[in-house]
């Protein structure tokens, strides 16, 4: 049974149990990293674990999974803990290394996954662990297995009352074989799994015992900043370091592949450094790049006949049913990530090995990175993972170790750190792609489509397969409304502005763009949107269940409070299904978001506090985008330069956010990106409602 996203059958993943000074060991490769950790002398080769048992009853979980914000470091813990039967409190963890034990080369945390690839492993090793403290238990007592039960860290023996502590059953376990097929608990017997639980990160976090990678601190470190091209794509030609060499706090002034950094003994005396460094560069084929040509180069492209993505269904049928068609175009522009904490890495090459200390969401590729920057073998590079402040997708790992890594080699073994400035962020960030699409759909003497047809350009960032960007139509491809004929084409539009994943990814876009004309189909049919949707999605019940508890908590049967109007989207993604209705009113050309009701269905839930967390959260990054973010060029430059032209929400603006979430006892959904796609069409439908006017482009402008 393979749970995992790589090679790995169960057995191999519970690995071996062995005897050791702390107790008790299970997984597959123990490191020497983490072996200092538990006190542990670290032999050439030692088994591993995913879970140490101390003989002081501690428990310590590896998270193998990055804690991005989102609460993974919590929840994997309580998968950990539920299977067990451990004292909750006496449950640590810590960040695992890089290792294929962990999923390496891809180890990390994207496309809500954390928790869906975590959901039976950790179970299955808790489970594992907990059988083989029962079986040391009754060998002590002589007695039957089926006579213990466990519960808060202890084995029980039910017909005499006695107990004994796990600490001082661990050594006796260690020495047992692991179990091949530990049961699992029936989701009745769980005591943890599905309450809300206080995450474990958020009093270091308060406290600022938590240690993110801009904290990093190491002795003789350096500090530096990098000049890069200010046009995507450009390259250097020459600079002169006079003015900056006579900075104070300057050390040096060095070229790398990405440009040149300006060394020093403090953050500001590098940007001071960088400020006034004389660079010329080479600004290559996008130095005339603006955003009003990439929009005309969109449009032009969904206009005209693209390499088919999607065919499905029975055209000649549907076209006899046909009696109008309706079209629609909609355009999103470039998006950055913005996450609190700027981009930042430390770096420490000498001829041995390489460090890299950063907060990153896949240490896997950062590992490949560092690897290919140093030159080094890959078991001579280290990758320390900290907390994250923020991702979204920017933090993938890669070009950012790399350019630390680049540094440091050129510092004889002194530590550097590498900041990216806000500005940095904004201008050099690898973006949400621009996307338009054109729809047509024809529909039935009802109004109900019997066809809907799709043209969508979108830069691809993952590469195409047969000509088409996978990520440019999820949502479209996989729509939640089953119609008899769905026929899709997609253009790779050939714009090489640096693009990536952006949280949800490419349902951000098609979301908005499929919700919207939803709607618009509802007022051609004229029905209720919610009416119409339901009608619609008659097939698809997890979805259509959503939608009901959403309305129903709003009071969509009943009129909206005075002066304000109501908006509807739904979606599904992630192994989730979300719908969102939002409350609005508008005031001198602003909407002003007042309420945000909704509801989800995600499957099994670990913790309850942390699902509501991410889905208000997630709501708040779309909302934001959706009334005001967007990156523009002119001459090839990032127009917007730090968070007064790229505005978040603000706190005065922030909705009030009803999440409820229906019971299901179906697998794990993901959960972290799951809110941001609704949010936009939910919106932009209520401003109909409001206006009769329908806005097909974003960000929202009542202009």
């Amino acid at each position: 049974m393979n749970h995992l996203p790589f090679k790995l059958d169960r057995r191999q993943f519970l690995g071996s149990s062995v005897a050791t000074a702390g107790g008790l060991f299970l997984g597959t490769v123990w490191h020497s990293e983490l072996s200092a950790q538990f006190g542990r002398p670290a032999p050439a080769v030692v088994p591993d674990a995913f879970i140490h048992i101390g003989a002081d009853d501690i428990v310590t979980l590896i998270i193998h999974k990055p804690e991005v914000g989102q609460g993974t470091e919590t929840s994997i813990a309580m998968l950990l803990a539920e299977e067990l039967d451990c004292d909750w409190d006496k449950v640590r963890t810590v960040f695992a290394p890089v290792d294929a034990v962990y999923g390496a080369p891809f180890q990390g945390t994207v496309g809500s996954m954390a928790i869906r690839t975590s959901w039976m492993p950790m179970r299955m090793t808790g489970a594992a662990g907990r059988e083989m403290l029962i079986q040391a238990a009754a060998t002590q007592w002589g007695i039957d297995p089926y006579r213990c039960r466990t519960g808060n860290s202890l084995v029980t023996d039910i017909e005499t009352n006695e107990s004994l502590s796990y600490g001082s059953l661990a050594e006796a376990a260690s020495t047992l074989e692991v179990p091949d097929n530990p049961r699992l608990k029936e989701a009745s017997e769980f005591n943890l799994l599905g309450t809300p639980v206080k995450r474990r990160d958020t009093a270091v976090k308060i406290n600022g015992q938590a240690q993110y990678g801009i904290d990093i601190s190491l002795p003789g470190m350096v500090y530096a900043v990098l000049a890069r091209c200010p046009v995507p794509g450009g390259t250097l030609l020459s600079f002169d370091v006079s003015a900056t060499k006579a900075v104070p706090g300057v050390l040096d002034v060095i070229e790398v592949p990405q440009g040149v950094a300006v060394i020093a003994d403090n953050t500001w005396a590098a940007i001071s450094g960088r400020r006034v460094l004389q660079v010329l560069w080479d600004e290559g084929e996008n130095a005339t790049l603006n955003s009003t040509d990439i929009s005309a180069h969109l449009h032009e492209l969904v206009s005209q006949p693209g390499v088919v993505a999607l065919d499905k269904g029975d055209a000649d049928t549907a076209r006899e049913a046909t009696v109008k068609t309706v079209e629609a175009r909609y355009e999103v522009p470039y998006l950055a990530h913005a996450p609190m904490e700027p981009l930042n890495s430390v770096a420490r090459v000498n001829a041995e090995t390489c460090d890299v200390w950063t907060g990153t969401q896949m240490p896997g590729i950062a590992h490949l990175s560092a690897v290919q920057a140093c030159g080094l073998p890959a078991d001579q590079v280290n990758i320390h993972s900290q907390y994250v402040g923020g991702g979204f997708g920017s933090r993938g790992g890669g070009p950012l170790v790399a350019e630390s890594v680049e540094i440091a080699k050129q510092l004889g073994g002194v530590p550097v750190k590498l900041l990216w400035t806000r500005e940095d962020d904004l201008q050099h960030d690898r973006f949400r792609p621009v996307s338009c699409v054109q729809f047509n759909a024809g529909v039935d003497a009802s109004g109900i489509p019997v066809s809907w047809k799709g043209t969508v350009a979108c830069s691809s960032f993952m590469g195409l397969r047969d000509g088409i960007d996978r990520e440019s139509i999820s949502g479209l491809a996989e729509l939640a409304y089953d119609f008899p004929y769905v026929h899709f084409q997609y253009h790779e539009p050939g714009i090489t502005v640096p693009t990536n994943y952006w949280r949800s990814v490419g349902l951000s876009q098609n979301t908005f763009f499929a919700e919207s004309f939803i709607d618009e189909l509802a007022v051609q049919a004229g029905m209720d949107s919610v009416d119409y949707r339901r009608t619609l999605l008659a097939d698809n019940p997890r979805l259509l269940a959503v939608l009901n508890l959403a309305a129903e908590k709003v009071g969509w049967n009943g009129p909206p409070p005075n002066g304000r109007f109501r908006g509807v989207a739904v979606m599904n993604g992630f192994g989730s299904f979300n719908a969102q209705i939002v409350e609005i009113s508008l005031e001198a050309e602003q909407v002003h978001v007042h309420r945000v009701v909704s509801a989800i269905d995600c499957g099994s839930v670990i913790n309850p506090a942390g699902v509501v967390q991410q889905v208000q959260s997630a709501i708040v990054y779309g909302l934001s985008a959706a009334l005001r973010g967007e990156i523009t060029f002119e001459q090839g430059r990032v127009q917007q330069t730090n968070l007064h032209q790229y505005e978040p929400l603000r706190l005065k603006e922030m909705p009030v956010v009803e999440v409820h979430i229906v019971a299901s006892d179906a697998a794990p959904g993901g959960v972290g990106e799951l809110g941001t796609p609704a949010i936009a069409p939910a919106v932009t439908n209520a401003i109909f409602s409001a206006t009769g006017k329908r806005l097909r482009r974003l960000p929202i402008d009542l202009a």
